[in-house]
């Protein structure tokens, strides 16, 4: 089996030693993404703007190694408060609405920047391609 593991050349990426996105086999998976764009956080203050911009970087990740939103089954979101669970579930949707992978929502105390409001991960299944 080929393990491929790109990296997006993220500020904490070679420091904590982990790459972007990881394909083995016909399985993908990517880093927590959030909205972090060249180092800085995108989108202060709006949980859904960083939702939105955290999967797009999600995706562009899967699609380096071949997968597209259609062959995404499995996503986590972390948000740090639970008043953004609506806007930031209905940023997920806009994407991922007619896909409707499992998904997963959970609170946590804090991201890495108090500026990030959610965190993602995405798994896809891309079969014999």
């Amino acid at each position: 089996m080929t393990v491929t593991r790109l990296g997006s050349g993220g500020p904490w990426e070679p420091v904590y030693g982990y790459c972007r996105v990881v394909r083995a086999g016909d399985l993908a998976w990517t880093a927590g993404c959030t909205s972090t764009v060249d180092g800085v956080v995108t989108h202060v203050g709006d949980a859904a703007a960083q939702t939105a911009q955290a999967l797009r970087i999600g995706l562009d990740a899967l699609a380096e190694v071949g997968a597209e939103p259609g062959d995404v089954v499995r996503t986590r979101m972390y948000v740090t408060d639970r008043t953004y669970a609506d806007e930031v579930g209905r940023a997920h949707n806009v994407v991922f609405g007619a896909v409707r992978p499992a998904a997963t929502m959970v609170v946590v105390a804090g991201l890495l920047d108090p500026d990030q409001l959610v965190e993602v991960e995405l798994e896809a299944y891309l079969g014999d391609r």
